[in-house]
């Protein structure tokens, strides 16, 4: 049973300083010491969680399922990060988000991520499941 408070219009956001771990070598991801892609998509999923979070009925948490940024600017190490998302459109257990970041200077990415309510349980079981399947196999 989901929550009749999940609708349109609510937000969330974090941010972050950005410290060498933060950068695309550190991360793998590049070799110039600058926000890495991988951070930003963190940030920008940790937004929407946080849109939602707390309204969530107990025992149901959300799991990203979709993500489409565009990552335009370069963040540099020593400035701040700021993410943000709006939760754009409900469809049952579907939720489309709008999301950004900008750091000190200017935007930096922008686009859509879609999560989807789950029941803990139900998937606790199903990934466990899961992984007795892949034991059974290499067996």
């Amino acid at each position: 049973m989901q929550n009749v408070t999940i609708k349109a219009g609510l937000a969330g956001h974090t941010e972050i300083m950005v410290g060498t771990r933060d950068t695309a070598p550190h991360v793998g991801s590049g070799k110039i010491k600058v926000l890495a892609t991988p951070v930003l998509v963190m940030l920008l999923e940790e937004a929407a969680l946080n849109a939602v979070e707390g309204l969530l009925v107990t025992g149901e948490q959300t799991v990203g399922v979709r993500l489409d940024v565009s990552h335009i600017a370069a963040t540099p190490v020593g400035m701040r990060v700021f993410a943000h998302a709006e939760l754009v459109q409900v469809d049952g257990r579907k939720l489309t988000f709008r999301v950004w970041a900008e750091d000190e200077v200017e935007r930096i990415g922008e686009g859509t991520h879609e999560r989807i309510i789950v029941n803990v349980s139900r998937f606790d079981t199903r990934t466990q499941s899961k992984v007795e399947r892949a034991v059974l196999e290499k067996s």
